[in-house]
């Protein structure tokens, strides 16, 4: 099998089946849908990381922004209560268009959770660990960003997520390995041994930021894992400038000796490509991504046979002086 063989089969091993992410999208759609009928409603559109195809399975969850007339809600935007009363008021809206039990556009949401930034939208049992969700977010335009609701702090803060979503397809219209790369990065994070947690987007923001435009696989993530070494030390802030860092409590220490000992991995790898020594390249890509990576098994050790006598071999007996 040759390098570009392997990356492909374990491609597969990361992306989600398409008729799941098909059915992920439907079920966005209909959202979508029910929601632009609203007259209060100026534009809905889907975000997340399957609205930039960096999903990585299994797929639990997808995300739209109502984007509201400003002249139908003028108290928010305004920091205090109309936080949590902008979420409330979707939350009944979605309600009244798609409740399982009365909606007038379809049945499909079993319950409603308000959280942060959205109102959460379960079309599975919500005591199910794997429930599908529809995240549904209100915001505003404003100053060519988004405002959007925080209840905790109860104040409405900047976005700009379509930033996001251009700057990804952009980097994709280059390279057309980067979204994929992206969901092997994203599986790779949780292999590594930190402190915490590591946010998706924390990866993906990285892979923008330190991913090549050209080249193969083998090179560009060997390019990424040594940029991302050092770039991690600086922390993972917010590519359109407004949200700040994305995890303020990323174990960066540890990331970044992870990128490191990667990053070192895979030039071996390249080195031993070049030299024509496949399988062993793959036996280091292997080693980075594990089991699921396809890679020949190691060459058994010779072993030297000992022979009998030379395990065997009788002392002399000598007839020693005692003195």
């Amino acid at each position: 099998m040759g390098i570009d063989d392997a990356f492909d089969a374990f491609q597969k091993t990361v992306n989600e089946d398409i008729e799941k992410t098909r059915l992920a999208r439907e079920r966005r759609d209909l959202f979508k849908t029910a929601l632009r009928g609203e007259p209060d409603i100026l534009e809905v559109f889907g975000s997340g990381s399957l609205s930039r195809s960096t999903q990585l399975r299994p797929i639990h969850d997808v995300d739209i922004i109502a984007i509201y007339d400003p002249d139908e809600h003028p108290e928010w935007g305004i920091d205090g209560p109309s936080a949590e009363e902008a979420l409330d008021y979707i939350r009944g809206q979605v309600n009244r268009l798609l409740s399982q039990s009365s909606g007038t556009h379809d049945n499909v949401v079993r319950h409603t959770l308000l959280r942060n930034h959205a109102v959460k939208c379960f079309l599975d049992d919500p005591d199910d660990p794997d429930a599908f969700t529809v995240d549904v977010m209100a915001a505003l335009r404003q100053d060519g960003a988004l405002l959007i609701p925080e209840k905790l702090n109860t104040r409405w803060v900047p976005a700009d997520p379509e930033y996001l979503i251009d700057k990804v397809a952009d980097h994709q219209r280059a390279w057309s390995y980067f979204r994929p790369l992206v969901r092997v990065l994203k599986q790779w994070r949780h292999t590594v041994p930190v402190e915490g947690r590591i946010k998706s987007l924390v990866m993906e923001v990285l892979a923008l930021n330190c991913m090549p435009k050209s080249g193969n696989r083998a090179e560009g993530l060997k390019t990424f894992f040594t940029a991302a070494a050092v770039q991690v030390n600086e922390g993972v802030w917010d590519p359109a400038n407004l949200c700040g860092e994305i995890q303020p409590d990323l174990d960066r220490t540890g990331l970044s000796a992870a990128f490191a000992e990667a990053a070192d991995i895979a030039e071996r790898a390249c080195t031993a490509a070049a030299e024509g020594d496949t399988d062993h390249a793959l036996r280091l890509w292997q080693e980075i991504f594990g089991e699921d990576f396809p890679a020949p098994a190691a060459p058994a050790k010779a072993t030297t046979l000992i022979t009998a006598p030379a395990l065997i071999t009788p002392r002399p007996i000598k007839d020693a002086p005692q003195g």
